[in-house]
């Protein structure tokens, strides 16, 4: 039997989130075949944004060395004790928005994200400039990327319910969403 049932956590995590103001779209759950490295995705937003122009993408990546090496140290452990806090999984959450006719300014964005991330969720702010032909305006493509470590022993004691992290990335959606108009105005 498997210490931590991540299948489990995705289903708590999507509700959790849910619970915290966003509208799950999709699932994806994506097995390699010869590292059985595992990721779970889940597609959402903030629920005022169904109809666009935000997109919120979580992923949750699961190497299957890192879980096997805190299951033995479970195994290992007196019951009555706590397992080590040693073992995570990288949890990512990654914003997109449509192609940009005037995309911002990349480092006055990422100051402001920072100060709406704050320490529970540091972001990475980045862009891609692209012209479909010499005679078309240039368009940037903005993403925006948030990575935490979630802790296996917390899952393992269901203690790891990353409110404050949830409620960031409500703070970070709106605050694109209320900047998005001027970006997409032509």
């Amino acid at each position: 039997m498997a210490a931590i049932d991540v299948p489990v956590f995705v289903a708590d995590l999507k509700d959790h989130a849910v619970d915290h103001g966003f509208h799950v779209h999709d699932e994806r759950h994506f097995v390699e075949t010869y590292s059985l490295r595992q990721a779970w995705e889940v597609d959402l937003h903030p629920e005022e944004a169904c109809g666009g122009p935000l997109d919120l993408h979580l992923a949750l990546e699961v190497d299957p060395r890192t879980l096997l090496g805190f299951e033995d140290a479970v195994l290992d452990l007196p019951e009555t004790d706590e397992p080590p806090d040693a073992w995570f999984f990288p949890l990512l959450f990654t914003w997109a928005l449509p192609p940009l006719p005037k995309g911002p300014d990349l480092l006055l964005l990422a100051t402001e994200l920072a100060g709406v991330g704050g320490p529970d969720l540091p972001l990475e702010v980045s862009a891609i400039d692209s012209t479909a032909s010499v005679t078309e305006a240039t368009e940037r493509s903005l993403s925006i990327v948030g990575r935490i470590e979630v802790s296996l022993a917390r899952i393992f004691m269901g203690q790891e319910q990353l409110c404050d992290v949830l409620d960031r990335c409500l703070d970070v959606s709106r605050f694109l969403l209320d900047r998005a108009p001027v970006w997409l105005d032509d």
